[in-house]
């Protein structure tokens, strides 16, 4: 037998150990022939390699489900839609209830914001000595939210001034980290 021949008898994995003419032929020449002896060991290193890193699929195993386990499954699913069916239809009942209560008052806001104005001119024209009361008394609230403008202007333009706003948030910060790092370290009698 030829190398070739051989080899081609090896690499189509055909048994050696079989009682086949053929294979005793094989036998005989790879007694003779060192090169196929050495391919023929590297074939079975390689079939053994290969045996062994891949696992033998486990038998397939029927399931086996009770008619009861799936009545059960189809029983809660029905409960879990009938439960999704009623959050749905209380989340309708108050969404329908809100509607109504909010349209009211939106109504009733928008008619007491509305008449305002209308109160104030009433009052101007039937009561003028007491609208000019209520006049001054604004006027005084509105000179006083105009100054405390005022003052929160002045404090703004001095703090950010020469980055005095960043420094004040830089020393800030570091007092909290001081602060932290005070509580977070561990007690010193335990």
């Amino acid at each position: 037998m030829r190398c070739r021949n051989a080899r081609e008898w090896l690499s189509a994995r055909r048994d050696v150990q079989s009682s086949s003419p053929e294979a005793q032929t094989l036998r005989a020449h790879l007694k003779l022939c060192a090169p196929c002896r050495k391919f023929e060991q590297r074939q079975r290193k390689i079939e053994t390699v290969f045996c062994k890193t891949v696992p033998k699929a486990p038998p397939f195993q029927s399931a086996s489900v009770s008619t009861d386990t799936i009545m059960q499954a189809i029983q809660q699913q029905t409960e879990i839609n009938q439960q999704f069916d009623d959050i749905r239809q209380q989340q309708r009942i108050r969404m329908a209830r809100m509607r109504t209560v909010g349209a009211a008052s939106m109504a009733i806001g928008f008619f007491t914001l509305s008449s305002i104005p209308l109160l104030f001119l009433a009052v101007t024209i039937i009561q003028t000595d007491l609208a000019l009361k209520t006049l001054t008394l604004l006027n005084d609230f509105i000179d006083m939210l105009i100054i405390m403008g005022q003052y929160v202007q002045i404090g703004l333009i001095l703090v950010t001034r020469d980055n005095w706003l960043l420094s004040a948030m830089a020393f800030v910060v570091v007092v909290m980290m001081g602060m932290w790092l005070r509580l977070m370290r561990p007690p010193q009698g335990a």
